[in-house]
């Protein structure tokens, strides 16, 4: 009678932890973990090819890392010398040309290969939200918290701003050849739009404020999520919807995105530590998992920068960390 309760007692234990198994995602250490910055980072962005990553850190400034070297190619220094201008923004051209960092009121265009400042701008009257770049520093897109969108194009000097939205913008993305834009707002849409025209291409109505939109580098597809239940990837050519991410989580809230090159997956990180793969067509997940914690942090947490495919098999993350880390699609 005793063994039989305790092996009742014990079933049910074995159950509970099941199920809060069932629940979590399966812990997993990634194949290989360099660390870019003792102290944190507080942006990083990796290039799409997963070569390179630039981190803005408290006790580094700018670095440009080569991943597979795991050394420093250049050290950048855009004035940091207050919380209003630290570098929070990053973005790394498609073709690994050009790097563009920002803070809340100046942005910096470099070049990858001289190591060079190819220019330096200061906005008044409203604050830096989101950046992108396209290929060769062609242009640049500015989403601010006017709820204005700025594309500049460096070298001729041109300027045109984008108006579509009616409050703060919060994501902003650029195809590589710099021709077309999205930008996501708090005004509850998404917008796709030419860059050379300013016209509206598509209009992407949310439930909720847009936290977060991306667009694949192929051209192929766009990604645009809100701040409740609506994450979604749509055809870019056709502005129809292909899928709805599928999670039962009241909400999920995205703080990097990218598409494999084979068009097949999407890949998430988040401010929770957290990175899933998805089936692009179905918006089922396929794996999670979390990336390595800040320790001198309570509770200890990350935020998960960017991703990049490193190859069919494998991604790369970086995030507030301090880490970049290498890990298998699927265990």
């Amino acid at each position: 009678m005793e063994f039989c309760k305790r092996f009742y007692r014990h079933s049910i234990c074995l159950t509970f932890i099941l199920f809060l198994s069932a629940c979590q995602p399966i812990s997993k250490e990634p194949i290989q973990r360099w660390q870019h910055s003792v102290e944190g980072a507080y942006a990083a962005a990796l290039s799409n090819d997963g070569k390179y990553s630039v981190v803005s850190s408290i006790e580094n400034g700018i670095n440009l890392w080569g991943i597979e070297e795991n050394s420093i190619i250049y050290n950048w220094s855009q004035q940091q010398d207050d919380a209003d201008n630290l570098v929070l923004a990053l973005d790394i051209a498609n073709n690994n040309s050009h790097v563009l960092t920002a803070s809340r009121t100046e942005f910096s265009i470099w070049n990858m290969e001289t190591g060079e400042s190819e220019g330096f701008w200061q906005i008044s009257d409203t604050t830096v939200r989101d950046i992108a770049i396209a290929n060769n520093a062609s242009s640049i897109l500015i989403g601010q918290s006017n709820g204005v969108v700025l594309h500049v194009s460096p070298n001729s000097g041109r300027r045109l701003e984008f108006l579509g939205h009616q409050e703060k913008v919060n994501s902003v993305d650029l195809l590589p050849n710099g021709r077309i834009a999205i930008s996501g707002g708090n005004d509850f849409v998404a917008y796709i739009w030419d860059t050379q025209t300013g016209q509206v291409v598509y209009r992407f109505n949310h439930p909720s404020r847009v936290t977060y939109v991306a667009l694949d580098p192929k051209g192929r597809f766009a990604f645009t999520a809100d701040s409740k239940k609506s994450a979604n990837i749509w055809d870019l050519k056709t502005g129809e919807l292909i899928s709805q991410l599928q999670y039962n989580n009241r909400q999920e809230v995205y703080s990097a995105v990218q598409f494999s090159d084979d068009g097949l997956f999407l890949a998430t990180g988040a401010p929770s530590r957290k990175v899933s793969i998805w089936d692009l067509r179905t918006g089922k997940r396929l794996n999670s998992w979390r990336v390595t914690a800040r320790e001198d942090t309570r509770p200890a947490g990350a935020v998960v920068y960017s991703i990049a495919f490193r190859d069919n098999s494998h991604i790369l993350t970086e995030s507030s960390s301090g880490y970049a880390e290498l890990w298998p699609i699927s265990q």
